[in-house]
């Protein structure tokens, strides 16, 4: 494989899959509470620009529902939008959808057009779960119910109605027993790439270390060690810069956790550099096709997978049983399913 076309691909890559699904929900017990709304939207768009679609099959718009996601250009938030504007214009329901690029400012203004077009409700990943409180404080005085998806929001004083997002924590109880195989009972030492001003990224890290230390606990021997927790920035240039210093500083690397795809391609990039492929043993998380397409390769060795196409239809379901008044929990964590190399050799979206 050409290391250079290879890491220059990794890294146009990152930029569309920059921290997917990273910034999810905790593993706290959900509340019930009541309210509603429905809603999709469509994977395309850039920059700010309105993407709008009304229902199929129906002379009656029961409503619009307002999607604001990271950004447009990651196929994680596309799938989401997919799903959901198939749900919302399934029951009735219009879509308007804005890409507001990563930029929390931009996000912000966008959700003050949603408000003078007075949308039913608004669906929100936050670019920053903190900097975006004001603008979802504005929606709460108007009147306009918002919910988060994937990523939650944590200003202070801001009212989400609902959430859906991953059990990230679960996930990274998955990840750890990946490793436990992947090391089998040699153990090792090992590299933990993070990103911990998201919240998702930091329980899967959380659950990763339960699993790590409960396989150590009582061990002479066999013993998983981290050796080493550096930031990934949920991207493959800063994936692929702190895997390099790691093998610089630990000569006997013997695996990464990687809390995203774009990070973990971007260490493979570096091991494959150090020609250490055949020895270091990756774990990665998300589910993207090229994550998927790694580990058939046997670039990664196996990462628990999201679901984004659940996220989008259960968001949907959410808002509409918010507007009919109905009871409903108001955080839906899904559990993570672990993907594998005989995963990827069975899936047809891979062949």
């Amino acid at each position: 494989m050409n290391l250079k076309k290879f890491f220059l691909t990794s890294i146009a890559m990152g930029a569309a899959l920059l921290m997917a699904g990273c910034g999810g929900s905790g593993e706290g017990d959900a509340k019930s509470g009541s309210g509603g709304g429905s809603g999709g939207g469509d994977a395309s768009g850039s920059g700010g620009g309105d993407v709008s679609a009304g229902p199929s099959g129906s002379n009656e718009v029961k409503g619009v529902i307002a999607y604001t996601p990271q950004t447009l250009s990651n196929p994680f938030f596309s799938v989401i939008g997919d799903h959901l504007r198939a749900e919302a214009e399934k029951n009735g329901y219009e879509v308007l959808m804005v890409d507001p690029d990563y930029d929390v400012k931009k996000q912000s203004e966008q959700m003050d057009d949603f408000i003078v077009k007075d949308v039913t409700a608004i669906v929100l990943v936050p670019c920053d779960r903190i900097a975006v409180g004001p603008a979802v404080k504005q929606a709460n005085d108007a009147g306009i119910p918002v919910f988060t998806v994937d990523s939650k929001c944590a200003a202070e004083g801001a009212k989400i109605e609902g959430h859906v997002g991953t059990d990230n924590f679960q996930g990274g109880e998955l990840a750890g027993q990946a490793m436990i195989d992947a090391l089998g009972d040699a153990g090792g030492k090992v590299l933990v790439l993070d990103l911990k001003r998201a919240n998702s990224c930091v329980l899967r890290v959380d659950g990763f270390k339960k699993v790590i230390n409960a396989h150590n606990e009582g061990r002479t021997s066999g013993i998983i060690d981290i050796v080493a927790e550096l930031d990934g920035n949920g991207d493959n240039t800063k994936g692929y810069q702190s895997t390099a210093d790691a093998l610089q500083a630990h000569e006997d690397l013997d695996a990464i956790f990687a809390i995203n795809d774009p990070s973990a391609l971007g260490a493979y990039a570096a091991v494959e550099e150090a020609n250490r492929q055949d020895h270091i043993k990756i774990i990665a998380f998300d589910g993207m096709p090229e994550g998927k397409q790694a580990i058939k390769k046997g670039q990664i060795f196996a990462e628990p997978i999201q679901h984004p196409d659940k996220m989008g239809r259960q968001i949907v379901q959410l808002i509409m049983k918010y507007q009919a008044g109905e009871d409903f929990t108001q955080e839906t964590l899904i559990p993570a399913t672990l993907y594998t190399k005989a995963d990827a050799d069975q899936d047809p979206d891979l062949k």
